[in-house]
């Protein structure tokens, strides 16, 4: 499990969690296909995070550690 804030940094959407939950709460975050404005909501495997940006939507999919194929 991981927060829908906390994915917003590790995958540099967001740049601090003031900048994450202001992104969400401006409703331009979804989850699954459905605006989501928590900031503190857990996401599990196989979610789908959509995030509009002003340069185009960027899309994140949450994945276990068993469902990567990691080189390293």
């Amino acid at each position: 499990m991981i927060r829908l804030g906390q994915l917003l940094k590790f995958a540099d959407v967001a740049e601090s969690g003031a900048q994450a939950g202001a992104l969400v709460a401006s409703g331009d975050v979804q989850v699954d296909g459905e605006v989501e404005t928590r900031r503190g909501r857990q996401l599990g495997d196989g979610a789908v995070v959509t995030v509009a940006l002003p340069e185009g939507p960027r899309v994140l999919r949450v994945v276990t550690g068993d469902d990567v194929d990691v080189p390293w």
